[in-house]
């Protein structure tokens, strides 16, 4: 997909053992301290396609090894577009919520993106984005039943819904670190002049991706419960101490205008 960021292949620690790694329109983020290598490290959702040269590079620079585990927030486009090559330089496991495993076993389909919701240019082109499932077959399999992530003693993933049936974020609560994947973002992502500038501005999930917006709202509600200090999204520059704090009581107390569409076939179909 021709868009790309000026923050495109620059990553940047956040902490010592948090690497994000923007990949055109999208984050991933490595988890683990190059200085431990006794504790491995893990990757979180594999970017664009044609994106694996460009994420092993910046692996190999910062480890030196293969991660112990490839987590994945959900099934998109954009958070799966490398995960095959990935698996066969580093034959890793790959996990994902049991939710989502049909959209990542060949089984389903997502729905075709929405480009009604407007917004901006890449809203307008959301129409041609890939929407299909993958199949990764028995390659991928479901996290463990109550919130423990392998690989990440400390961390702890959560289902937050609607942007996809199985969307997980990643929490860390002895610092705060949050890993929200698509859950909300800090860019406008429909604007393609906002995403191009990384353009700070919190915002709910993608909206021509988003199928439920109730369940959406939610989970947003369900992550500033936690109270973060540090956020990761999965497009956007991450936002971290007060402005986290406020800006995401300003996403819950007027999601419905911040976030949500005012026109579009899934807000019809499920708010009204």
């Amino acid at each position: 997909m021709p868009i790309t960021t000026f923050a495109s292949g620059e990553g940047l620690a956040y902490r010592p053992d948090i690497f994000c790694f923007p990949i055109q329109i999208v984050n991933v983020c490595f988890i683990g301290d190059p200085h431990k290598p006794e504790d491995g490290w893990v990757l979180v959702d594999a970017g664009m396609p044609r994106s694996a040269k460009k994420i092993i590079q910046a692996a190999e620079e910062r480890f030196g090894r293969a991660p112990t585990a490839i987590i994945l927030t959900h099934g998109h486009f954009d958070h799966v577009g490398a995960i095959i090559e990935l698996i066969e330089h580093w034959n890793a496991p790959v996990y994902a919520h049991k939710r989502e495993l049909p959209y990542l076993t060949g089984k389903a389909d997502y729905p075709p993106a929405d480009p009604s919701v407007h917004g901006g240019l890449i809203a307008e082109m959301s129409a041609f984005f890939p929407h299909d499932g993958i199949n990764l077959d028995d390659r991928v399999q479901a996290l463990p039943p109550g919130g423990n992530v392998p690989g990440l003693p400390n961390w702890k993933y959560i289902l937050t819904p609607g942007h996809t049936p199985g969307h997980i974020s990643l929490f860390r609560q002895e610092d705060g670190t949050l890993i929200a994947g698509d859950a909300f973002v800090t860019v406008k992502q429909e604007s393609l002049y906002k995403v191009m500038m990384q353009e700070q501005e919190i915002s709910g999930p993608p909206k021509y991706f988003t199928t439920d917006w109730q369940a959406a709202e939610k989970s947003v509600q369900k992550l500033a419960d936690l109270q973060p200090y540090l956020a990761i999204t999965g497009h956007g520059e991450p936002m971290f101490g007060e402005m986290l704090k406020s800006n995401l009581k300003l996403l819950t107390d007027k999601f419905s205008e911040i976030a949500v569409p005012e026109h579009g076939r899934f807000v019809d179909q499920k708010l009204h």
